[in-house]
């Protein structure tokens, strides 16, 4: 009986971290290799650019960063990153609503008069996939 129960939690437990998903995101066209890049990753339409569920950063190196985040539960996501030119924590923004350091979204997804939305940065992953995000600045 305890054989078949190690068989049995071995099994479920390959099928959960099987189902697990990364997410690579390559950044481009950095304008110098200064600060850091910062990396957002959301998996609710109503925290998209607001709360994140994962965050990275990396250095930017010739003008180009990477980040991969790992055991991503399949599902619904947007990546939204910005390079942090002065190391502060922040998008700096001029009269607060003009953002004044490169910022990028999954999909290409850019705002008009206002922030990027959700509907247009989403993407899918599921089944244990590698997705690779391509967001030039």
């Amino acid at each position: 009986m305890q054989t078949v129960l190690h068989f049995l939690t071995l099994l479920l437990t390959g099928m959960l971290l099987q189902a697990q998903n990364t997410v690579e995101v390559t950044m481009t066209h950095f304008g110098t290799n200064d600060g850091k890049a910062r990396v957002g990753l959301y998996n609710q339409a109503e925290d998209f650019l607001n709360k994140e569920f994962k965050t990275l950063e990396t250095v930017i190196v010739n003008q180009k960063a990477t980040v991969a985040f790992t055991d991503v539960p399949d599902g619904m996501y947007a990546i939204s990153c910005y390079h942090d030119e002065d190391n502060n924590g922040q998008l700096n923004m001029r009269f607060g609503m003009i953002p004044i350091e490169d910022y990028g979204c999954s999909n290409g997804a850019k705002g008009f008069f206002g922030p990027p939305k959700w509907e247009d940065a989403q993407f899918e992953v599921k089944g244990g996939e590698v997705k690779s995000i391509a967001i030039k600045l």
